[in-house]
Parts: structure tokens; C-alpha cells; sequence
């Protein structure tokens, strides 16, 4: 899994998905005959979920696992501690090649200031509602 992935997981968590129940089908299907009829009303959209408070979420883990030390809202090691994930630099580079970092990969400032926001920035993207403090 990728390590935006993880951060995104352990944010968002895993969906449930609940497999669909077996079907029983018939030994042998007569032919048609006719066309089936149109159904008389369309099926109900299936409801958009609702977006993740992102911010909120990282506040809850950050009251249930004791890190208020940690400055998780601009620091891109502390987000990934708070999250449980390894912040080791090679993780950080990873993750600034999946996010598309183009300067130079060695754990500076710049590149864990741009991490940071380009995190919340897909955060946003794949459905979270983080605030712009966050983002910009």
C-alpha cells in the first residue's frame, strides 16, 4: 500500500463492504419471448457520504493517544507519529514521490512544508473536509 494510502486509511478508515448474499439460480431459463418491461421508476441514487472532518479526526486521536506535543497541523513527521505511521525519511521520500515532489528528496524544511500540504490537499481531494489553514 502506498503511504498516502495509509495516511488516508488511517484517517478516513477502511469501508466496511458487506459481500452480497449468494443467488440461487433457476436449472434452466425459459427463452424470452417479449422485452422485459421498463421499471416504472428509477432506481434511488445512491447517497454521497459524507465528507471526513479531518481536522476533528486528528484532534480525536490526538486526545485518545496522549499526543498533544505532537504539532501535527504543520508538521508532516508529527502527522504521520499521530497516525501511527513510520516517519522515517525514507518513508517521507516515498511519499514526496508519490505526491509528485519535485526538489530534491533529503528531509529538509521545504520538502516537509510542501509534504504537509500537498497531504491535505489529497486529503481534501479523495473526500476529506480540511480546512484551508491546513491546506495552504
Amino acid at each position: 500500500m502506498s503511504i498516502f494510502g495509509s495516511i488516508k486509511d488511517a484517517i478516513f478508515g477502511k469501508a466496511v463492504v458487506k459481500p452480497a448474499a449468494p443467488t440461487q439460480a433457476p436449472a434452466a431459463t425459459p427463452p424470452v419471448t417479449q422485452p422485459a418491461p421498463a421499471p416504472s421508476a428509477a432506481p434511488a441514487a445512491a447517497a454521497a457520504p459524507e465528507p471526513v472532518d479531518v481536522e476533528t479526526t486528528l484532534m480525536i486521536f490526538e486526545t485518545e493517544r496522549g499526543t498533544a506535543d505532537l504539532n501535527w497541523r504543520t508538521s508532516i513527521v508529527d502527522l504521520m507519529k499521530l497516525l501511527g505511521l513510520d516517519s522515517s525519511l525514507d518513508n517521507r521520500k516515498e511519499l514526496a514521490t508519490e505526491l509528485g515532489y519535485t526538489g530534491a528528496k533529503d528531509g529538509s524544511a521545504e520538502m516537509n512544508i510542501w509534504l504537509h500540504k500537498a497531504v491535505m490537499n489529497e486529503l481534501a481531494k479523495n473526500g476529506g473536509n480540511v480546512p484551508t489553514s491546513l491546506k495552504d
